[in-house]
């Protein structure tokens, strides 16, 4: 009995995972910090194929932490199709799901994949069939940011594109350089600071800033693993 007990404490301890830094521990935040570019105010226009209509649009993408659940939302201003939105990764599906309300407040679901450094996110109307699509991509190092939006019919395999719309990154200049301040949360631009214990730490947004401003020594402590790691 007592080699037996001894064995189960070995196993134990030898079977039990090593600790992870937190981004290993948390996919769908770690798939995520490959749009970091998103975040950040846009400014842009929309127009569609036959250029009969255009419009500006303008809109906002800021990180969502709760608990160890991390997502990025939007809020748009006088789009065309929508209002505001949640975008998510399914670490089961490997894939991003990005959950957007109309102009009339009801959810619209898309789901698709990442691939060199396009966002294609589909959905299915339950009505017509008909499959609508947004492709998503940032260019000019992060400071353009693109969408499209295209319509193939039921039993089609064409996509139509309906519009699209370009935006320039808010208080940047396309000639601008390499980024120069980081977020100490997701690593992307940092626009926004705060003083703790003498020193100045950025953050892309104000979810990451709220992030930190609850238990800034964890936040502090996962960037310095990161940063000892390289990444």
């Amino acid at each position: 009995m007592k080699r037996l007990w001894i064995a189960g404490v070995v196993a134990a301890v030898f079977l039990t995972p090593a600790a992870r830094p937190a981004d290993e521990d948390n996919p769908a935040k770690e798939a995520l910090q490959a749009l970091n570019d998103f975040i950040g105010g846009w400014k842009g226009a929309g127009g569609n194929t036959s250029k009969s209509e255009n419009w500006n649009e303008n809109f906002a993408w800021s990180w969502k932490f709760k608990g160890g659940d991390a997502s990025m939302i939007v809020e748009f201003k006088d789009s065309k199709n929508f209002s505001k939105g949640e975008l998510r990764y399914l670490p089961d599906k490997k894939k991003y799901q990005f959950t957007v309300m109309d102009k009339d407040g009801k959810p619209q679901i898309y789901e698709g994949e990442l691939k060199k450094k396009f966002l294609t996110l589909d959905r299915v109307d339950p009505k017509s069939g008909e499959t609508y699509r947004l492709t998503i991509n940032t260019a000019a190092e992060g400071l353009r940011f693109i969408y499209t939006y295209q319509r193939r019919a039921k039993g089609s395999t064409i996509f139509t594109k309906l519009y699209e719309v370009a935006s320039n990154k808010e208080g940047e200049s396309l000639a601008g350089g390499a980024k120069e301040k980081e977020c100490i949360v997701t690593g992307g631009l940092g626009t926004i600071s705060v003083s703790y214990n003498g020193k100045t730490y950025y953050f892309c947004c104000t979810g990451c800033r709220d992030a930190f401003n609850e238990n800034p020594q964890k936040i502090i402590k996962e960037y310095e693993e990161r940063k000892k790691k390289g990444n």
